[in-house]
């Protein structure tokens, strides 16, 4: 078994006292006289037994207390040292700080106990005033120090735990940051799928028909769609772009696209639609009442619309593609139909984004989403996708 290190300023802290206890020994500087011990070397005894103890102070703090504690007391059998006093008032300190948290709450009670017990104690046996100096000098050398040590520890783990509280504060603050830049991507990648995917479906199918079919009108159709198609998907990824650059804070740009702009967006699916054999409708039954729509409440639906639109393009057998729209007080119902079946001419492939992109938008505002087949009451299914978003703007709760 290996004895802990002392640490070098305990270390330090031994030596000095020693050096200074050995001077006032050469010098004759005693507490007291005519003590059971009459010699004057038994006054080294104590002082080098505390002077070993003041070295453990931090390593051996309960070990060095005991052992300190019996030093002090053979040291009032002799001639006696102030230097062992002192250092003993240090040893009591460094059990309280360096200690147990068992010992530091236990070693001020006792000593307050010790304290009032020699005063008393004195009191009764010698009855006179001369015990309550007794009692202050041994509550100084005891009581004082522990309650000392309590103090500064006590302020160490309180700073101790406010550095914790700082760094659980900082580390919830980047748990924030980091879900906020994934919260940011997503709307992103959103933002960016439903920008672009509507015009490159639309130069994807057009391609593909300009290959397939040698008619030189046909061609010059689809290549037109595709110029059209390109120059509109370029103008809005610089939009997007311009957006991510924009140091302003803004959370859309002004020009972010409204349900005004629903009809410009059908009349260019129907276009794009039309060598697939797609005819597109648009019914919208909202009332004016005189209050609009929240931005994101807008930019949702149009994107909503815009997707199904494209998902048309893609998968959609030869009929009408419908647009609904209907608002009331405190909802805006968006629902898209599209036939359901097989078609001839070219299909653009999907991945699927889309439709979790239109979920994501509506969870985000708190509305429903679904998607799938129903019944068109003809006796065949249709496919639909249906929004319903809050049509006022939503508070946080108290």
């Amino acid at each position: 078994m290996t004895l802990p290190r002392p640490h070098r300023d305990d270390l330090l802290i031994a030596a000095g006292g020693l050096t200074i206890g050995l001077l006032m020994w050469s010098f004759g500087l005693h507490t007291q006289t005519d003590r059971l011990i009459d010699a004057r070397w038994a006054t080294l005894v104590p002082l080098l037994a505390m002077t070993a103890m003041e070295a453990l102070r931090r390593t051996l703090p309960q070990t060095a207390l005991t052992i300190g504690t019996l030093a002090l007391v053979a040291d009032q059998f002799t001639h006696g040292s102030l230097v062992t006093a002192l250092m003993f008032t240090d040893v009591v300190y460094a059990a309280v700080v360096y200690g147990s948290p068992a010992s530091a709450r236990r070693v001020p009670w006792s000593t307050g106990l010790i304290t009032i017990g020699v005063t008393i104690g004195f009191l009764v046996w010698w009855q006179n005033a001369a015990a309550l100096v007794i009692g202050l000098i041994t509550g100084m050398v005891s009581f004082l120090p522990a309650v000392t040590g309590a103090v500064v520890r006590n302020h160490r783990e309180a700073a101790e735990a406010a550095r914790l509280r700082a760094e659980q504060t900082a580390l919830l603050a980047e748990m924030d940051r980091s879900q906020a830049v994934v919260a940011e991507r997503a709307r992103m990648a959103r933002e960016l799928h439903d920008m672009v995917a509507n015009h490159l479906s639309a130069i994807a199918i057009h391609s593909t028909a300009a290959l397939s079919l040698d008619d030189a009108a046909t061609t010059r159709q689809a290549l037109n769609v595709i110029r059209e198609n390109s120059v509109e998907g370029l103008a809005e990824m610089r939009r997007l772009i311009g957006l991510l650059r924009d140091s302003s804070g803004d959370a859309e740009p002004a020009a972010a696209p409204t349900l005004a702009g629903l009809e410009a967006l059908v009349a260019q699916a129907r276009t794009n639609g039309r060598s697939s054999g797609l005819a597109f409708t648009l019914e919208d039954t909202r009332e004016e009442n005189g209050s609009r729509l929240p931005a994101p409440v807008e930019l949702a639906a149009y994107r909503i619309v815009q997707e199904s639109l494209t998902n048309a393009l893609k998968h959609a057998s030869a009929g009408a593609v419908g647009v609904f729209l209907g608002r009331d007080a405190r909802s805006l119902t968006v629902r898209v139909t599209s036939p359901i079946g097989d078609r001839p001419g070219p299909r653009a492939p999907g991945s699927g984004a889309g439709l979790v992109g239109m979920r994501e938008r509506v969870a985000l505002l708190g509305g429903e989403f679904e998607a799938g087949p129903v019944p068109d009451g003809n006796g065949s299914k249709t496919w639909q996708v249906r929004a319903v978003l809050p049509a006022e703007e939503r508070t946080p709760e108290a």
